[in-house]
């Protein structure tokens, strides 16, 4: 079994790779509906649709007007997330993602940081890089 390098993830908003990158994380869920009748001794589900979201934490890079600073609250953004890589044969994730939470944090003895949070619109793939 395989494991990967977090260090060599990459996250891009469109073509530009987002600078300063600590960590990217993807929910992706789908709702149930109960179909259980009467007379039935267990509950019974069905699929219903799909969803994701997740979020971004990076450590504050005000140049980087193409990546961070291009995720607005509210604003829609082609979002791809690459775990291990950009190398031909890698996985990544993409879809797009509406810019829900933009949160910049501080501390006394620490790194700027500025996280956000995402709600996937429409489908999330899952694709190979050629």
């Amino acid at each position: 079994m395989s494991t990967y390098d977090g260090n060599d993830g990459v996250v891009k908003v469109g073509a530009n790779t987002v600078a300063e990158v600590k960590s990217w994380s993807i929910e992706e869920t789908m709702e149930t509906k109960e179909d259980t009748a009467m007379g039935d001794n267990e509950k019974t589900y069905k699929a219903g649709k799909t969803e994701w979201s997740g979020s971004l934490d990076c450590f504050w890079d005000k140049s980087d007007t193409n990546g961070q600073v291009a995720m607005t609250v509210g604003s829609s953004v082609s979002l791809s997330l690459y775990p291990a890589g950009e190398a031909s044969g890698d996985l990544y994730y993409s879809g797009t993602a509406l810019i829900k939470s933009v949160s910049p944090s501080g501390e006394h003895e620490g790194l700027v940081e500025r996280s956000f949070s995402f709600q996937g619109s429409g489908a999330l793939a899952q694709l190979t890089v050629i």
